[in-house]
């Protein structure tokens, strides 16, 4: 079982400074390689604050320097938005100043208000996003390759600088798509799935939902795929402090849906307002839902949903709103000595039993 810290890079109000923000984002992938996760993803948005990071490639290729041992991943890299030829060639450096870390998460967008300021239409980002799959392999993988699509061309072209993982790194495909999902499974890509802030219904229609996708795919989804989960959990006996990780999570829920149903509001063109949605949850329903609470309560939450729906890698939420660096700190500290082990020892000891 892998852990990852997933950093979103958000900016909840101008008492946060962008250069805040993503010193804070570097600080958390040094400690969280420091407590033993084997992971960290860098997320891409633009043109508001709903996250600072409009480049995890460039995020990868700064943290690589100031880490030594964790993989480095994006999630994801949109793209729609991107060239190929320029796209392939920063995904062979990465990998090569990386050491050969990079996992390379892709994803085809859905926030329309950063489609039309790269002058790509969003009603087409799917068919570019299947173009790119299929240059991905072939620009990574041969010497020479060219490619012509109804959206990308590419006249017969080498990427200077090979990938250090060979032939490629590992490809990450999220989508709420299960024809996308289905390509990624037939190509022995790896899935990166969430359940939002939902309970153990949605985890459970999450994994029928996948299994239905690799069966039919001709594949078995534990046998053959290798998926991540991306997941809100916090452990503290601090009521106080688990209702501020609640409060930014649903922040987060709040600006992601008001982007992606273009309800967002803006006094200044930048700053999102947040404001209720109805999908809003309490932080009542919020505590039943999640992996949230005492160490013991989030080991046993976390157990609960990892039976069933039995990833391979769950990526927890460390970087939300403006909560206090030095709290999640603490916290990044806190899983690496006595969650995560206590969960893989749960779980490898449950796979044992099972094997016998």
């Amino acid at each position: 079982m892998e852990f990852g810290v997933f950093i979103l890079a958000q900016q909840r109000g101008y008492h946060q400074s962008s250069q805040q923000v993503i010193q804070n984002s570097i600080e958390q992938t040094v400690v969280a390689e420091q407590a033993g996760f084997h992971s960290a993803w860098y997320a891409e948005h633009h043109f508001n604050n709903y996250s600072l990071s409009p480049s995890p490639l460039m995020m990868v290729a700064h943290v690589a320097a100031k880490t030594h041992r964790i993989r480095l991943g994006t999630a994801v890299c949109i793209l729609p938005l991107y060239h190929p030829a320029r796209f392939l060639a920063e995904v062979g450096f990465v990998d090569t100043v990386s050491n050969g870390r990079l996992d390379l998460g892709v994803g085809s967008g859905y926030q329309e208000f950063e489609f039309e300021r790269f002058g790509v239409k969003i009603a087409e980002s799917g068919e570019i996003f299947n173009e790119f799959l299929d240059i991905i392999p072939k620009g990574l993988g041969e010497r020479i390759f060219e490619y012509h699509g109804k959206h990308l061309d590419v006249p017969p072209s080498s990427i200077a600088v090979r990938c250090v993982q060979d032939p490629m790194p590992p490809l990450w495909v999220t989508s709420g798509n299960p024809t996308v999902l289905g390509r990624g499974v037939r190509e022995n890509h790896n899935l990166f799935v969430t359940a939002l802030l939902n309970g153990n219904d949605a985890i459970t229609s999450l994994r029928a939902r996948l299994d239905k996708v690799a069966e039919d795919n001709g594949k078995d989804l534990d046998r053959d795929v290798k998926f991540g989960f991306l997941r809100c959990a916090y452990a503290s006996d601090n009521r106080a402090e688990v209702d501020s990780y609640l409060d930014n999570a649903r922040f987060q829920r709040r600006i992601s849906e008001s982007l992606k149903f273009r309800r967002a509001q803006s006094e200044d063109g930048y700053m999102v307002q947040e404001e209720p949605s109805p999908t809003d949850m309490s932080f009542d329903q919020m505590r039943a839902n999640l992996p949230v609470g005492s160490v013991n309560q989030v080991i046993d939450k976390m157990l609960e949903e990892i039976s069933i729906l039995r990833p391979k890698h769950i990526a927890l939420q460390t970087q939300l709103g403006d909560f206090d660096q030095k709290t999640m700190l603490r916290q990044i500290e806190l899983w690496g000595e006595r969650i995560i082990p206590a969960i893989r020892k749960e779980v490898g000891e449950l796979s044992v039993a099972t094997a016998a």
